[in-house]
């Protein structure tokens, strides 16, 4: 029998592990964002003009500083004309197949509270279907982002705020909303239960 020494190492050997998986994921983001800019030439201030996020902000996520929402990441992406995914490491390029099985289908978490599975990503067609899963008090960023394209969203299980170009609109189960993504935006949970939505995401409008 494992005495609670063994299991305490053992959890704190873990626990060390994906801190460390953690900060090396955010120092491939920050160095993919950071070639992604020079390659186009761009300084800081270029690139926060083009988002709307400040260059601090975006320096903390060029050195690995700071776990970027995936408003930020999108918002980035755009910038540079590429998807959100080809941001993230080892993010491999999805087959042109019918079915994607769900455990085929990235997720990722966020610090601001939001799980997000991506269902099909079409850089072809320029689509992207993701569930989001919103905890109590999740948004999709701090503060509101704009970025090129259109987007469409439902909300399958509890109650979301969209807030849109200075409006904000509450969304229950089977309310859907669309705007341009051009427009400061974002989502929030104000709800103290999980809320769940699809969302679909067109590269231009």
């Amino acid at each position: 029998m494992a005495s609670t020494f063994d299991r305490e190492t053992r959890s704190t050997v873990q626990t060390t592990d994906l801190g460390n998986l953690a900060a090396n994921a955010l120092l491939a983001i920050g160095s993919r964002v950071r070639q992604l800019r020079n390659e186009r030439g761009l300084t800081l201030q270029g690139l926060a003009d083009m988002t709307g996020l400040s260059a601090s902000l975006l320096s903390l996520v060029e050195r690995g500083k700071t776990s970027p929402s995936i408003g930020t990441l999108v918002s980035i992406a755009h910038a540079f004309d590429v998807h959100m995914t080809d941001l993230m490491p080892g993010a491999p390029s999805a087959p042109e197949l019918p079915v994607l099985r769900h455990d085929e289908q990235r997720v990722y978490a966020t610090p601001e509270g939001v799980n997000r599975r991506i269902l099909r990503d079409d850089r072809v067609r320029g689509l992207e279907v993701a569930l989001n899963e919103y905890g109590p008090g999740g948004r999709s960023a701090d503060s509101l982002l704009h970025h090129n394209g259109y987007e469409y969203g439902v909300v399958i299980e509890g109650t979301l705020t969209i807030e849109v170009d200075g409006e904000s609109y509450e969304l229950h189960t089977g309310d859907s909303i669309a705007y341009d993504s051009t427009h400061p935006h974002r989502i929030v949970n104000n709800g103290s239960t999980e809320a769940r939505a699809m969302w679909v995401n067109l590269d231009r409008a």
